[in-house]
Formats: structure tokens, sequence, C-alpha cells
């Protein structure tokens, strides 16, 4: 299936809605994009054997769970080579406080969103992830307010 030329108006409709609400029974998604539970479910089914669901998860407030700290993690390296960067992957694999890893265009090569508990949390991620790999340069921002929060991605009609 092709990730956008094979999905028309009704499977749109179905992302936007598991996108708000993943708790959404069968049937409610069913009778609201107006198809029956078989078809709906087939429907769903195939965007998720095609890899356009990736997955269904109940988002957590950070501070509520002892991780008020998000830290912006800038990194430069001087290596750009395959087995430094499936090196570099594997060691942020197993640092789960790394949220997010972005491999990026412009001034700084990858660009990492952390979450930890308070900055000595932070510092000591910080060690782990220097003594683990080889980096040019490592700088970090830190989020004083998180202003807007948005998982739905806009899918077009």
């Amino acid at each position: 299936m092709a990730r956008t030329a094979e999905l028309d108006h009704i499977d749109r409709a179905i992302l936007r809605l598991l996108q708000r609400d993943a708790s959404l029974s069968l049937a409610a998604i069913a009778e609201l994009v107006g198809l029956t539970q078989t078809p709906c479910w087939k429907r769903i089914r195939r965007m998720e054997q095609a890899g356009i669901l990736t997955g269904r998860v109940a988002l957590v407030d950070p501070a509520s769970v002892g991780l008020p700290l998000t830290a912006f993690v800038a990194i430069e390296t001087g290596d750009h080579s395959a087995p430094w960067l499936d090196r570099f992957a594997g060691v942020l694999s197993g640092m789960p406080e790394v949220m997010d890893a972005w491999r990026m265009a412009g001034d700084v090569d990858y660009l990492l969103r952390v979450v930890v508990p308070d900055m000595a949390a932070y510092d000591a991620f910080y060690r782990r992830l220097i003594a683990a790999i080889p980096l040019k340069n490592v700088s970090s921002r830190f989020a004083m307010e998180h202003i807007k929060a948005e998982t739905v991605l806009p899918v077009p009609e």
C-alpha cells in the first residue's frame, strides 16, 4: 500500500479519530466514518500492516510521574559513517531518558529530547553519553515551559 496514494477519505477519517482517541471502540469508529465494523477493522488492520498506524498509546504528563525537566540536546560529530551511526543508535536505545532522536540537516547533526527528574539526573545522562561514543560537540537547552504539545498529525482530507 502506498502510504498516501491509497488512503481514501475514510482511511483519513479513521486516522484522525484514532489520533485523537485510540481508546474508541471499533463500533464507535465504524459508526463515525459510516462503515460497519468488519470493513472498518480491515482498513485499520491494513494501515497497521502498511506501517501507517505504528502503535496505540496513552500519553502521560512527564511532571506528574517525576520527570519535570526536559532538555533538548544538540550533537555534532566528526564521524558520519554508517558504523558510527549504528553505534550511536545503539547507545541511545539503552538510554530510556531519550524520548526522541533526530538526524538533522544544518549546523547540528543530531537533536535529542531528553526527560529527567532533575539537573543531577541530566548530568548523569550527559556523562554516560559522552563516555559511550566520541562526539565533537554537545550543547543542551532546557525547557522552561511547555507551551504546545500535539500528537495529532494534520491528516489532509
